[in-house]
């Protein structure tokens, strides 16, 4: 008579875990594969890799060692399970009490089949139900030690197991994200190509080589429309939007970033001054670092509060400057700012002067309150201090993503 149980397993020994890891990532691959040319020339990227992330990343299990317990039942153990020493009749089965031990667990109880890179030949036979994973002792010594001790080996047998088939999954988990985006980037040029939009559109951003550290003006100034082009999908067919480099983007708020930092440097000379004042200062500064393309976009203002940068009658990039006024006013900017901006990924800038004295709690409650407003799809990194970078999209279309920073700068009266 065999003494294991039909739903008995060898705990992670089942399945090869290279095999699982590399059909969960065919599985995403094929997820990008599956989707319409139109789908992917108008999703939003970061939106749709997270999308995925969440489908297809593989969470490790977890053990909760501290809810372990146990239960006892007597039952007949058949002879040839009894150890060499005993003397016992073959063919008869005698009482023995049979400890069943209850481990709790939460994951995917498939994971506990799957056999990690690195493994143990004696793996424990267990039972799964639900969430808790079981495995018995039979009491043929009469001591509570041996048991003690054999269900603490086995335990530790499961939790080392677990820990490499973590590591695994793991490394996978954190090598998608790279893996989807590429191939996501791959299809997408295949895409452009197949409908003929390969071709580079307008004139090449070409970053100052002579532009000093410093605010002087350059000899040779960046154009600020890039090549690249963002694709869409409408009914009349494609139709290609320009797009502010990233770069670019990064060295107008680093020089914004600056001059921020030179009016707290300066409180007396900057401090009280109204927002169309300092928003002329920043201007005075942009302008000479950067030139526009043959179509003759340059840096704009409008109004006693903007920085605009435009192409082809649109925006493409919207700097708001404004002293705090509290969490509503706040919100109510950023609302302001999304109706400027209508083409696939635009870029934002929110200058915030505050003249409160705790500038601290000020930052907190931005960071607590950006989250709230609708059209908020996520947080990207804090740059340095008070200066946050997040990701928008543009009213009614979460495709059409927004990068959008907000620095804050103090400037107490």
């Amino acid at each position: 008579m065999n003494r294991y149980r039909s739903n008995e397993i060898l705990a992670f020994s089942e399945l090869d875990g290279f095999a699982v890891i590399e059909n969960q990532r065919a599985k995403a691959l094929q997820a990008i594969r599956d989707q319409s040319d139109d789908y992917l020339l108008n999703v939003n990227k970061t939106e749709f890799i997270e999308h995925l992330l969440a489908e297809y990343s593989i969470v490790p299990l977890e053990f909760h060692t501290d809810q372990l317990s146990v239960s006892v039942e007597e039952r007949m153990i058949p002879a040839d399970w009894h150890p060499m020493s005993y003397f016992v009749d073959r063919g008869k089965s005698y009482p023995k009490d049979v400890y069943t031990f209850h481990l709790p667990f939460s994951g995917e109880a498939e994971l506990l089949k799957v056999r990690a890179s690195t493994y143990s030949m004696s793996a424990p036979r267990i039972m799964i139900t639900e969430q808790e994973v079981r495995f018995e002792i039979i009491n043929f010594s009469k001591d509570a030690d041996s048991i003690k001790q054999e269900a603490d080996r086995i335990v530790n047998q499961l939790v080392s197991q677990n820990q490499h088939l973590a590591n695994d999954l793991n490394k996978f988990n954190s090598s998608l994200e790279a893996t989807l985006s590429k191939a996501l980037d791959d299809r997408k040029e295949q895409l452009l190509k197949k409908h003929d939009l390969v071709s580079k559109l307008g004139v090449p951003v070409r970053k100052s080589s002579g532009t000093p550290a410093t605010f002087s003006v350059p000899t040779k100034r960046t154009p600020v429309i890039p090549a690249k082009r963002k694709p869409k999908v409408n009914d009349k067919g494609f139709k290609p939007e320009p797009a502010l480099d990233e770069a670019i983007y990064r060295q107008i708020l680093k020089i914004i970033h600056d001059v921020g930092k030179q009016f707290e440097r300066l409180p007396s000379t900057y401090a009280g001054k109204d927002e169309e004042h300092l928003r002329d200062h920043m201007l005075l500064i942009l302008e000479p670092n950067f030139e526009g393309s043959a179509t003759g976009e340059t840096f704009n203002k409008r109004g006693k509060t903007d920085i605009l940068l435009r192409h082809d009658g649109a925006n493409v990039f919207v700097a708001e400057l404004k002293y705090w006024h509290g969490k509503k006013a706040y919100l109510e900017t950023i609302s302001q700012l999304l109706t400027y901006l209508t083409w696939r990924d635009s870029k934002a800038d929110i200058v915030i002067f505050v003249s409160n004295k705790d500038f601290s709690s000020v930052l907190e409650t931005i960071r607590k309150a950006t989250p709230d407003h609708p059209n908020y799809l996520g947080f990207v990194e804090e740059v340095d201090d008070g200066w946050l970078q997040y990701r928008f999209h543009i009213n009614d279309d979460r495709n059409r993503e927004v990068r959008l920073a907000v620095q804050v700068f103090h400037l107490p009266v």
